[in-house]
């Protein structure tokens, strides 16, 4: 039943939405330093197990459609913690401050809406949305409700980049001092130390199979389009099939992009052009691609090279020099240079904070917005097979009717934003 028929048919409900935690109504004066905050996770497969222990937290409820992965959970857990099949009552607990989404992207923008709406903080796992209407109404939502949210990618603020055996805060430094000059090319590919993930690809091959007993298949679609089940659909490669996720991109492309988007100084635009090259996909089954750029009004370039074809591109070329794999760099004393020019402001790199101060986590519904986009405008480009214009102000296609049908996808009824 969609939202609304829920509340009307609990009384209980009601309540939900007049009691508010207590740091919630107070900020941070009305809540102990030592006290824990509470936190509900929403699909605990592997992700949302993995992040049962976090700082400042305790796991007081947990929700899946799978008994199995509830199982699994319960037995990491003490006895005490509330059980959920239904992700809607969990959010009528009152005892919940801040609910973990580590369901498949499909649901990540119903859930943080209603979560939202509930009163709750949320932290929601990568890709943000799948599509880019949804990161528009969770955007808008979070901003009505005044909810903190984080988007679980971490680079741009902690952790070595991957191949880069740094983090991006040098990098940062390093864009911002105009060494490099203007401006820059930022090529992503496996040489430069970072792997698609191309086994995340869909079968098309798909027979029709008997739903196990242990798993709510209808729930676990969602607002999804249904589609007969077999177990290749669900939980450990579901991010093969567009209605779910966008193949090894979808998974991978927000935590390699966004802290590019944040060294380039992108976090409030979006390219105005994605070109592609690519085989024809599949419209059930995500396939691999071989490459595609996006374009910022002012001539910078991101590159995702699918198939490794520029071996020895650097990560980053500007017209004064280069970086590569490793921080190794074309401009001498780059080193020396950089101790000289002050870090980039600090930023709440913990939940946690986040939640009890009232401050907005490093990576939220607006930046995290940008950077889920150039990975939604490079999903919809692959699945058309074709280059597109886009207005970053609007955040739609120019002159393209499909494309901007993909921007906002129906969710199956009931279920809607």
């Amino acid at each position: 039943m969609d939202r609304r028929k829920f509340i009307r048919n609990s009384v209980a409900s009601m309540a939900a939405f007049s009691i508010v935690p207590s740091h919630v109504l107070g900020g941070p004066a009305h809540i102990a330093p030592s006290d824990q905050l509470t936190k509900a996770i929403i699909g605990v497969g592997g992700m949302g197990r993995g992040h049962i222990s976090y700082e400042g937290t305790r796991v007081v409820a947990i929700c899946d459609v799978e008994k199995n992965h509830i199982d699994i959970a319960r037995r990491q857990l003490n006895d005490s913690v509330r059980v959920y099949h239904d992700y809607r009552e969990l959010l009528l607990n009152p005892e919940i401050d801040i609910v973990h989404i580590a369901t498949p992207p499909h649901w990540h923008a119903k859930m943080s809406v209603d979560a939202a709406r509930a009163g709750k903080d949320v932290w929601c796992e990568k890709p943000m949305t799948r599509t880019i209407g949804e990161g528009l109404r969770v955007k808008e939502v979070i901003a009505q409700t005044g909810r903190m949210f984080r988007l679980n990618t971490w680079f741009r603020f902690q952790g070595n980049f991957y191949g880069m055996n740094t983090t991006v805060a040098p990098i940062k430094k390093l864009v911002d001092s105009g060494l490099l000059g203007w401006p820059l090319k930022v090529t992503v590919n496996a040489s430069t130390g970072f792997d698609w993930k191309f086994y995340w690809v869909g079968r098309t091959d798909l027979d029709i199979q008997k739903v196990p007993d242990t798993l709510d298949y209808d729930m676990w679609l969602g607002p999804a389009p249904f589609k007969p089940y077999h177990p290749h659909r669900v939980h450990s490669t579901f991010r093969g099939y567009w209605d779910y996720d966008g193949g090894g991109l979808g998974d991978m492309g927000q935590h390699y992009l966004d802290p590019v988007q944040y060294f380039l100084g992108k976090d409030n635009t979006s390219p105005i052009s994605v070109e592609v090259d690519c085989e024809q996909q599949h419209p059930d089954a995500a396939g691999t691609w071989k490459r595609v750029e996006l374009t910022y009004e002012d001539g910078c370039k991101i590159i995702l090279d699918g198939e490794n074809r520029d071996k020895d591109a650097a990560y980053i070329e500007g017209p004064k020099g280069k970086l590569f794999n490793g921080f190794r760099s074309d401009i001498p004393d780059l080193d020396k240079k950089l101790a000289a020019i002050p870090d980039a402001p600090r930023q709440i790199g913990s939940f946690s904070e986040s939640v009890r101060t009232r401050e907005k986590f490093a990576l939220n519904e607006e930046n995290g917005f940008r950077s889920n986009t150039l990975v939604n405008m490079a999903i919809i480009a692959i699945r058309l097979g074709r280059s597109l214009k886009f207005d970053p102000v609007k955040c739609e296609f120019i002159g393209d009717h499909a494309a901007n049908m993909m921007i906002n996808q129906p969710m199956r009824s009931p279920w809607n934003l």
